[in-house]
């Protein structure tokens, strides 16, 4: 046996071992999707992979039910407008830790670490008071605000910070060199060199966002503004038992966008964790 084969066999059995192990992750997935298609009885009958009839129109039903199309919308834009502001602003705190010597700058970031030991419903209770009283209870200011200045904030700019110490001073001092400002070098050098990081830190503060159930379910009341996370678990009947099949469907829409995340920036986030991590 030539050693060409040996390879092709090793590298067969690695990948047979690792479908194996995969099932029980990709199993309950693919029952989701299915389920999505099925009845409720068929459900919770005679256990299959596949329906035995294939419901299209438990998809359309999620959107007839209840506002979902606007419900949808509102996930998606407070995700992304999260997204955006995280990344704007931990660059920034994380570029100015990194690089800049002030006063307390070591203080400040045990402070920084710190917030991120604080349990979150811990604090939930004050948010609500100080959200109540600025008068923005049922909109959409507290789920943006406050995952982009709460805990989640403090670990964007931890990651950034950690890069920036990766990256080569001399670049900094040629960009002096060249006359440019300290906004200046962030942004035409420490940015794009960051990129592994800056998506790292966009695909898992657009998960965070995506999947946030306890601020929407405390700083909001009418449907109308719902995100995704109350949506799913809305699909009621009368006497407030679920509805399964519409639930599960619901899901199945819910995760696409995760998805396309995912597949987008996962090179990009395992490169970050790789670099940023290792570096104090």
């Amino acid at each position: 046996m030539t050693r060409r084969q040996i390879d092709i066999i090793y590298r067969t059995c690695w990948t047979l071992a690792l479908l194996i192990v995969a099932i029980p992750f990709v199993f309950p997935f693919l029952w989701m999707v299915s389920a999505g298609f099925k009845s409720t009885t068929e459900i919770f009958g005679t256990p299959s992979l596949l329906p035995r009839v294939w419901r299209y129109e438990n998809f359309i039903e999620v959107f007839t039910y209840q506002p979902f199309a606007r419900q949808y919308f509102n996930s998606l834009y407070i995700a992304i407008a999260v997204t955006v502001l995280t990344l704007i602003i931990s660059s920034l705190a994380g570029y100015a830790l990194a690089r800049m010597r002030f006063a307390g700058a070591g203080l400040l970031m045990l402070f920084l670490v710190s917030a991120l030991m604080v349990p979150e419903e811990v604090t939930i209770i004050p948010n609500f008071f100080l959200i109540r009283s600025l008068g923005l209870i049922d909109t959409h200011w507290p789920l943006i605000l406050l995952p982009t200045f709460g805990p989640h904030g403090v670990m964007a700019t931890f990651l950034m910070r950690q890069y920036f110490l990766a990256l080569p001073r001399e670049l900094e001092d040629a960009g002096r060199m060249d006359g440019l400002s300290r906004i200046g070098i962030w942004w035409r050098i420490a940015l794009p060199m960051s990129r592994p990081a800056l998506a790292a830190v966009a695909i898992i503060t657009f998960l965070f966002s995506w999947n946030l159930f306890l601020e929407p379910l405390i700083f909001l009341s009418s449907l109308e503004m719902f995100t995704l996370p109350l949506a799913l678990s809305n699909f009621n009947d009368s006497y407030g038992l679920p509805l399964w099949n519409l639930q599960l469907a619901a899901t199945t829409l819910a995760v696409l966008p995760i998805l396309i995340v995912y597949l987008i920036a996962q090179r990009q986030i395992t490169e970050s964790f790789a670099l940023s991590g290792v570096k104090g």
